[in-house]
């Protein structure tokens, strides 16, 4: 195994920051997770894999353990206001070409954090987690004025611990703070909203019943709303709602209200036909309700000096691109892969030349390599989200709507391209550093 040569820490113990946690203590690293969560936070609705997602599952040696906690969802179904079905899309499960809305790699994000979290702690040299704590504030520390290869990040605890790093990493997430760290007070922290456009998620208890199936149940109702549930289990459905409205009937509460929340969900989704009354009482009882303001982040750099972002913190795609867990993963994948090529070999803490100019160059080519597949991703995802409502404002339209995902069903075409699903990018290719990670199995 090559030698300890940098001290990591990762912010946010969630997809990015697991993922890149297994990676690095697999090369050696000394890697610290800090999460703010008083424990794992293995919660969460339906998330997939998809294209280089899968590849990356793969690789890190987990395809058997992702399949054996894999959700069992069949398909989706797109319902009218009766709950008639209009149409229907299976989920390929041939083992090749492209997925459908639903993929063969379907799992409860909670189910994979865990199986994450437990193969990086499973590794010789396993991370260090800290719960129930966060980054309060970082500061590039220069130990030589003359030269900045031994540089090092302090970080400042919400606990009052202080600590250095060599790299600090924000998986943070959508809101990231280590991302409003790294810009600085008063720039632009790269979050693009599309004010009133918001999805709710939650959970609700729905025993199957006879003639029911485990698919994935779509609903649109006029007034710019829609409803999504997902069946993993035969005692629970998984539900989220999306709509866009008038931006002041939930700009000005703060996120985390959760009452007021699913109160302005409620007010604007009564009288939405469909399953609404059910969905609207278990919603008002749910425990794991989440509420998203609809945004895209986008930085003209992933990194500033020793602190870099991977994941949502980073380059958010949205719900609407479908691909933001399989960008956590490879991405996380390609950063560690690159600080595995230059810094790897670069020796014990008192190393600085290696580690500097090694680590400079990996965070560099992190981003080089894997912008051109997250810019592809990202591309026409806000005007998506700000025209795709159009037809769903009357019931004339939805009428249209139902009709068009009929004729869509009927001649076989695949969903996922009709969603505007992009599962991986002409003339990019997944990068291999299967030399840079040691086999531990």
């Amino acid at each position: 195994m090559p030698p300890v040569s940098l001290r990591v820490l990762i912010s946010g113990g969630g997809i990015a920051g697991n993922a890149l946690a297994f990676f690095l203590a697999r090369q050696g690293h000394d890697v610290t997770v800090v999460e703010r969560f008083p424990n794992l936070r293995a919660t969460g609705l339906q998330i997939d894999l998809r294209g280089p997602g899968i590849e990356v599952l793969r690789r890190m040696g987990l395809e058997d353990a992702f399949r054996a906690k894999a959700a069992p969802e069949q398909g989706m179904q797109w319902v009218d206001s009766s709950g008639r079905r209009r149409a229907y899309f299976p989920a390929n499960t041939s083992g090749s070409g492209r997925q459908s809305f639903s993929s063969e790699f379907e799992i409860m994000r909670g189910d994979l954090c865990r199986l994450l979290y437990d193969a990086a702690r499973a590794c010789k040299n396993p991370p260090r987690y800290i719960f129930g704590t966060s980054v309060q504030s970082l500061e590039h520390n220069n130990n030589n004025d003359n030269d900045n290869d031994n540089s090092t990040v302090e970080v400042r605890f919400e606990d009052g611990k202080t600590d250095r790093f060599d790299l600090v990493v924000g998986a943070d997430g959508q809101w990231s703070r280590t991302r409003r760290m790294m810009v600085g007070s008063g720039l632009q922290d790269g979050m693009h909203r599309v004010p009133g456009l918001y999805f709710a998620y939650f959970t609700m208890r729905r025993p199957m019943e006879e003639g029911d199936e485990y698919l994935a149940t779509s609903y649109m109702a006029p007034g710019r709303r829609g409803m999504l549930t997902r069946r993993h289990s035969s005692e629970e459905m998984q539900v989220m709602l999306s709509c866009k409205t008038d931006p002041n009937r939930l700009e000005n509460v703060p996120r985390g209200d959760v009452k007021r929340e699913k109160e302005v969900m409620a007010e604007i989704f009564k009288g939405a036909g469909w399953l609404t009354e059910d969905i609207l009482k278990a919603m008002s009882v749910a425990d794991d309700f989440y509420l998203e303001r609809y945004g895209l982040v986008k930085l003209p750099s992933w990194s500033s000096g020793r602190v870099t972002l991977v994941g949502d913190a980073a380059y958010c795609p949205t719900v609407l691109s479908g691909m933001g867990t399989t960008c956590a993963m490879v991405g996380a994948y390609i950063l560690a892969g690159e600080i595995g090529k230059y810094c790897a070999q670069g020796g014990g803490s008192g190393n600085g030349s290696h580690k500097s100019s090694g680590l400079v160059t990996a965070l560099g080519n992190y981003e080089q390599r894997f912008r051109p597949f997250m810019d592809k991703m990202q591309e026409g995802i806000l005007e998506k989200a700000e025209s795709q409502w159009a037809m769903a404002g009357s019931a004339f339209g939805i009428g249209v709507l139902n009709c068009f995902m009929s004729l869509v069903s009927f001649f076989k075409l695949n969903i996922a391209d009709i969603f505007g699903i992009r599962e991986t990018v002409k003339g990019w290719e997944l990068p291999d550093y299967t030399a840079t990670v040691p086999d531990e199995a």
